[in-house]
């Protein structure tokens, strides 16, 4: 492997591993407000985000927790995604790419994407039905506006792991001939 190569590899770890960070970040403020959110509504202002749905809590606690469900479990698999992106990239052998490993971390970032997206939609289907009832949940839409995107990127990364699954089929067939 060339220096540029490595070079932009290594890039690309600390780039992964500087948004993982700021993922679990997310994730952990998200949580954060979500107990104070229970506990001391009044302190939901000076928090992170400030994500207040306290209104939302005092007319239905079942949409509160479903909302909020749908915002933590997607925070959580982003950051879990880049996880193991990260696991994925400290483990992998550039000079023989082709392994069990990589193809099935792979297929997991595939999954993971895939549940991405629809959990997304999903979540930004519900907010949208609560609008109906009278709830405000334009505020939500940072959480699900990416779905789409999601939902694609699953189904491309899919399609790569298939490929690297029949790579590692075709690499052990040629190392068992030679």
């Amino acid at each position: 492997m060339s220096k540029t190569n490595n070079f932009v590899f290594i890039s690309l770890q600390v780039v992964a591993w500087i948004i993982f960070v700021g993922l679990c970040i997310e994730t952990g403020g998200l949580l954060v407000n979500f107990f104070f959110s229970l506990f001391k509504p009044d302190m939901v202002q000076n928090l992170y985000q400030k994500l207040d749905l306290t209104d939302m809590y005092q007319e239905s606690q079942m949409a509160f927790f479903g909302i909020y469900s749908f915002i933590l479990v997607i925070s959580f698999l982003k950051a879990y995604l880049f996880y193991i992106v990260i696991k994925l990239m400290l483990k992998m052998d550039l000079t023989k790419p082709f392994s069990d490993f990589v193809s099935e971390q792979i297929l997991q970032l595939s999954y993971y994407t895939l549940s991405i997206g629809f959990l997304s939609l999903i979540g930004k289907q519900l907010a949208k039905n609560l609008i109906h009832y009278g709830f405000a949940t334009h505020s939500l839409n940072q959480f699900w506006e990416d779905s789409r995107a999601f939902i694609l990127m699953g189904a491309v990364i899919y399609i790569i792991a298939t490929i690297f699954k029949k790579g590692v089929d075709i690499q052990n067939e040629n190392d068992l001939t030679v």
